[in-house]
């Protein structure tokens, strides 16, 4: 079966076709580092880790860029509000997500650009869409002219007019209500070091076109897949190719979205109070029952995170470590080339093939492990051999091998890379504590004390810094 993937563009599965035979180029839109990841943050980053790891055992050469956007309205406030520089507030949650996406074995795009490191290019790309007609300036500030391009609302299939305002500046100082922010005239109340001089004067870019300007200079004029959230396919993702056809680039070839992660059926983000921080999930859970949660359910899908979704992700789990410890100890474990190299059963290939389709590939795995099993209590070793290989050739595909290295746990129970980043996550805790402390925001301090006490997380004062431990660790 040929590779055929969901076109959120057109709507439907397409066979896919690379621009050049045998490489693929993806840009992702990555994290926003405003906050700290929640689980939320997490599903496009391991959905679209599984499509790298399908089309390179497929055969081809992957390319993704996943971009950190380090600057942008809400960071200013909440790093002032926190007493912070922004640009530290910024880098603080960028290594939190790192950490986090490496907790979970997503491995590290071929690059990551923020936003701040592109102005030339963002510059150039706005001085472009001026000079062709499609952008204007108005008190230092540079609008997109949504007017000028007739195939404005191609993305999302909608209609200008029945579009609300952008948001992201004053009506007053647009043409239409619908133009949207390139470039920002600095503030009076904004920090110097949060704007950058260019041919309108001093300010910083808007959020959209960022991504235009880095997917361009890492991938070309025109590449193969671009994908996000599906919370981002309007306003970014419809402004981003605008601004992108508008300045002559033929930019992505195919948009794919991954599902929201919900609760009670409600989007998971801060805004609403619901979100599960990544730190608190990994004190109590394996990184890879988070992984198999976030990946079980098809990317397209909306994800309903409940107090069962880990449990039940947890002993699915088991059951993957359970066979492979259990198989390998009989016949021996079979080397990572004898993995990477194994054919992968016709049905598995044909799941992940049909836009993929993950649900349906572990289905193949788990009667791949009951086979496996039944195998051991016959005794009989071909079949457990067989049942091996086959089984962790497939959950290598979906970053689940239980043998890689990544997942390799140590006597006392906990993975190394998980309590790297888990380290990391409740040090930038205890350093927002300090400061709360250092301001008498005894609230503050006590509500993140009480909060990862809550996750199993304890908190000693000494003389030279807070330590920390799990509860189980005395």
């Amino acid at each position: 079966m040929t590779l055929r993937l969901y076109d959120t563009a057109t709507r439907d599965e397409r066979v896919f076709e690379p621009l050049i035979p045998g490489k693929v180029g993806i840009y992702l839109c990555g994290p926003t580092v405003q906050s700290a990841p929640h689980v939320g943050h997490l599903r496009s980053a391991v959905a679209f880790d599984v499509l790298q790891r399908w089309l390179e055992r497929s055969g081809y050469q992957v390319t993704l860029v996943r971009n950190v956007t380090d600057i942008d309205d809400k960071t200013l406030v909440k790093a002032a509000e926190a007493g912070w520089d922004w640009w530290a507030w910024a880098l603080r949650h960028e290594r939190e997500f790192q950490a986090a996406y490496s907790a979970v074995g997503v491995r590290p795009p071929a690059a990551e650009p923020r936003a701040t490191g592109h102005i030339p290019e963002i510059i150039a790309l706005i001085a472009l869409l001026i000079e062709r007609g499609h952008a204007y300036e108005n008190g230092g500030s540079v609008y997109f002219d949504v007017r000028s391009y007739p195939q404005y609302g191609a993305l999302t299939r909608q209609a200008l007019d029945d579009l609300s305002p952008a948001q992201d500046s004053p009506s007053e100082d647009k043409r239409d209500v619908h133009d949207f922010a390139l470039w920002k005239a600095r503030k009076d109340d904004e920090p110097g070091t949060a704007s950058w001089d260019s041919p309108w004067g001093p300010g910083r870019p808007g959020w959209h076109i960022e991504c235009s300007a880095m997917a361009q200079r890492y991938l070309g004029d025109a590449f193969d897949i671009h994908g996000g959230g599906l919370d981002l396919r309007f306003p970014h993702h419809e402004n981003e190719q605008a601004q992108s056809h508008a300045a002559g680039y033929g930019f992505a070839h195919l948009w794919m979205h991954s599902a929201w992660v919900t609760q009670s059926g409600a989007k998971m983000s801060k805004s609403l109070g619901n979100g599960l921080l990544v730190s608190e999930v990994l004190a109590t859970h394996e990184p890879a029952a988070l992984r198999l949660a976030l990946a079980a359910v098809h990317y397209r899908s909306m994800l309903e995170y409940s107090p069962q979704t880990l449990e039940e992700a947890s002993a699915q789990w088991g059951r993957f470590q359970g066979f492979v410890t259990r198989a390998s100890e009989k016949v021996g474990a079979p080397s990572a080339a004898d993995v990477a190299a194994a054919e992968l059963p016709a049905a598995f290939v044909e799941a992940m093939d049909d836009d993929l389709g993950v649900p349906r590939a572990l289905a193949v795995i788990h009667e791949t492990v009951r086979a496996g099993n039944a195998a051991l209590t016959a005794g009989d070793d071909a079949a457990v051999a067989a049942a091996l290989l086959a089984a962790r050739a497939m959950l290598d595909v979906l970053g689940l091998d239980p043998a890689a290295p990544e997942w390799a746990t140590e006597k006392a129970g906990a993975s190394t890379a998980a309590m790297a980043a888990l380290d990391f996550l409740v040090k930038a805790d205890i350093e927002a504590r300090a400061t709360a402390r250092a301001e008498k925001d005894w609230a503050t301090a006590d509500a993140i004390r009480d909060r990862l006490a809550g996750a199993g997380i304890v908190i000693a004062d000494a003389a030279d810094g807070a330590r920390w431990s799990l509860a189980s660790e005395g």
